[in-house]
């Protein structure tokens, strides 16, 4: 048998090397598909939009969690090492710390060669604003907010699954998440439908996001940098952000990068004020997208090791 641990590492290796395998059916669309087509059903059944909401919530994470316990059972059955390569497959799709790196380098490359018109294009692939105005420095900051923030839903949350419950519960995170991707949206159709996925979300990454703060704090100090600035102006800033989570990420990497982030931001044409995160700085420019890249694999190697370390004790404590 190959144990838990080396499979996290194993896959953990495969994202790093292949990064999202696009021609294969990632789980994540299908999860997706299965929240929208259960949308209308549960509107026309259930008269509140929010409990029609909380119904499918707890279907697409009840199903996912089930499903993939099935398949790990069956893959068990044939053999303990065809459901330990499928444990690792599990994992692997449930990482994203490669593609969270290509994609921040798309947008980086076109920006040092004064391509602005072609990384807005790029970068509407990581955020929600609105691009077609932004400067270079306005797609800088766009892309580290987005790595920093993804660092945490994409790497270190779902590696926070793994270790605690295995595939199933990291395929459980990643349902949750994909579920907020898709109706949490403070809009007039989502915003009572959307918000069981938008609160499960936000419970679900209420860890995660926390000890991402010290991953981030530790990762910067391998790099140099202070740990104890990025965890004082994380803890500081955080608060002001209006998600419970993001702040923390975001605080921690204008900390760790001597970058200022938030600000004004446009979503469909609407000015939005967000809070500043970190102390004054310099604007990010498309050497620091790079460097949040790095920060961000930095975090997630910390994560692992952090993640096996206290495995390790807790088995030799007497955990199963």
């Amino acid at each position: 048998m190959i144990d838990p641990l080396l499979q996290i590492w194993l896959a953990l290796a495969l994202d790093g090397c292949l990064g999202d395998a696009r021609r294969w059916p990632h789980p994540v669309r299908f999860i997706g598909r299965t929240a929208l087509a259960l949308e209308g059903p549960a509107r026309r059944w259930i008269p509140s939009p929010r409990l029609a909401g909380a119904v499918v919530a707890f279907l697409v994470v009840a199903g996912t969690m089930a499903l993939t316990g099935l398949l790990l059972l069956v893959a068990r059955r044939l053999s303990p090492l065809a459901g330990d390569l499928f444990s690792i497959l599990l994992f692997y799709f449930a990482f994203a710390a490669r593609d969270l790196a290509d994609h921040a380098l798309a947008v980086a490359r076109p920006l040092m060669a004064g391509d602005t018109i072609t990384a807005r294009q790029r970068v509407a692939w990581l955020v929600g604003r609105d691009t077609d105005a932004l400067d270079a420095a306005g797609v800088s900051r766009a892309t580290v907010e987005s790595v920093a923030e993804n660092t945490v839903d994409g790497v270190l949350a779902p590696l926070f699954f793994a270790f605690c419950f295995g595939p199933v519960g990291a395929w459980g995170y990643k349902a949750a998440s994909t579920l907020d991707s898709t109706f949490g949206y403070r809009n007039a159709r989502y915003r009572l439908f959307g918000w069981a996925s938008a609160r499960l979300d936000d419970a679900a990454n209420f860890l995660p996001a926390r000890l991402g703060l010290l991953c981030i704090a530790l990762a910067a100090a391998c790099d140099g940098g202070s740990a104890r600035r990025v965890l004082h102006i994380g803890r500081r800033d955080s608060r002001a952000h209006a998600s419970p989570n993001a702040g923390y990420p975001e605080a921690a990497f204008a900390a760790a990068l001597g970058v200022q982030l938030g600000g004004a931001v446009m979503r469909a044409g609407v000015r939005q004020e967000m809070p500043v995160m970190g102390d004054p700085g310099p604007s990010p420019d498309h050497g620091h997208i790079a460097a949040a890249v790095a920060l961000m694999v930095r975090t997630t190697l910390v994560g692992a090791l952090l993640g096996t370390v206290v495995t390790i004790a807790w088995r030799a404590g007497g955990g199963s």
